[in-house]
């Protein structure tokens, strides 16, 4: 049963995959709150126009 576990990689897979979209997720959320202020100016002539 150990060397059947030793063997399989397809767990070791899924986190690396979770740890990669957690770190791209981070990343995102911080270019987010810092183009804040941006996006919102740029967006507000459209809300004002509504």
């Amino acid at each position: 049963m150990l060397k059947k576990f030793r063997k399989d990689k397809s767990a070791a897979t899924a986190v690396e995959y979770a740890l990669i979209a957690a770190i791209m997720a981070t990343i995102l959320i911080a270019i987010f709150a810092t183009l804040k202020t941006d996006i919102t100016a740029s967006f507000s002539p459209f809300v004002s126009a509504m």
